[in-house]
């Protein structure tokens, strides 16, 4: 410790550490990426000196950082001067918002956990929830569809699927056209690629029109998923071994029904989706070989 001129007293590197838990390696970082710097440096021993006022800077930056902020924002939030109040509460209901949506995907993880060990308690295995997954056959007519058709990346699929049923909408409306059956999505890739998933983005109504086609399912293997839409890779994986067990192949595009929207449920549990798998029967099965 010791005092600037003038009077104002001085905290050493050691001590201002000690007061905001935080290392000196850390205080050295943050001098270097410019979040706060030190208020005197002696140039003979290069000792760091901080005043007491930087105290509450401190404890500022721990403050955000406890609120899962990265340096980056931290440091954009101090440089700002005249619009920082504005720019921190933003930022903080932003921050609030994604912890709420962690603490929901948390408890979901929980629940899911208590399950799988009540499920071994009992004698289950993990995997037992398979189980639960209803598989049917349907026979769905054709369609006619109004669809947006494109490469999608998995990352930016909630912003497409937004961005394309808002344009299909608009067209319906501004063509006065008559929606018969919710929102759906095709998916036309055999596998994931670095260019994304062929994707289409539908809606079945009545009149042909530009931008529609028709669309004929067939016999598929449905699906009515409750909940989360995590949960679709299991009914995926369920109605392919229901297929490959009943002698089943693929026959078309699988798609997604979206009976509920999903902007306008308060919780994932309100979600419902129907899943369709069109299928038709193996040749093999179909056609016996002849015993020689």
């Amino acid at each position: 410790m010791k005092r600037k001129n003038g009077g104002a007293l001085l905290l050493s590197i050691g001590e201002f550490s000690k007061i905001c838990a935080v290392s000196t390696k850390t205080l050295r970082y943050y001098e270097e990426i410019g979040l706060i710097f030190p208020s005197e440096v002696n140039p003979e021993s290069g000792y760091r000196y901080y005043s007491i006022q930087q105290l509450e800077t401190m404890l500022f930056i721990n403050r955000l950082k406890a609120y899962s902020f990265s340096l980056e924002e931290i440091k954009a939030i101090l440089d700002l001067k005249d619009s920082q109040d504005e720019k921190l509460y933003l930022s903080l209901i932003k921050k609030k918002r994604e912890m709420e949506q962690q603490v929901q995907e948390f408890e979901k993880t929980l629940e899911q956990l208590s399950n799988d060990i009540s499920n071994l308690k009992r004698g289950k295995t993990i995997m037992s929830y398979m189980e639960s997954i209803d598989v049917r056959l349907a026979d769905v007519p054709a369609m006619c569809i109004l669809s947006i058709r494109k490469m999608v990346h998995e990352c930016d699929f909630a912003d497409e699927y937004s961005n394309c049923f808002h344009k299909l909408f608009r067209k319906i409306t501004d063509d006065k056209l008559t929606m018969l059956a919710p929102p759906m999505v095709l998916f036309h890739s055999a596998e994931f690629s670095p260019f994304g998933l062929d994707t289409e983005f539908a809606i079945p109504i009545m009149e042909y029109a530009k931008g529609t086609r028709d669309f004929h399912p067939g016999l598929c293997l449905k699906t009515i998923l409750y909940g989360s839409y995590s949960a679709l890779s299991s009914v995926y994986t369920k109605q392919r071994e229901w297929a490959e067990k009943e002698g089943y192949e693929s026959n078309n595009a699988l798609y997604e029904v979206y009976v509920t929207d999903p902007s306008q449920v308060s919780k994932e549990s309100e979600l419902i989706t129907e899943i369709y798998y069109p299928v038709k029967k193996k040749l093999s099965n179909v056609y016996p070989k002849n015993n020689k």
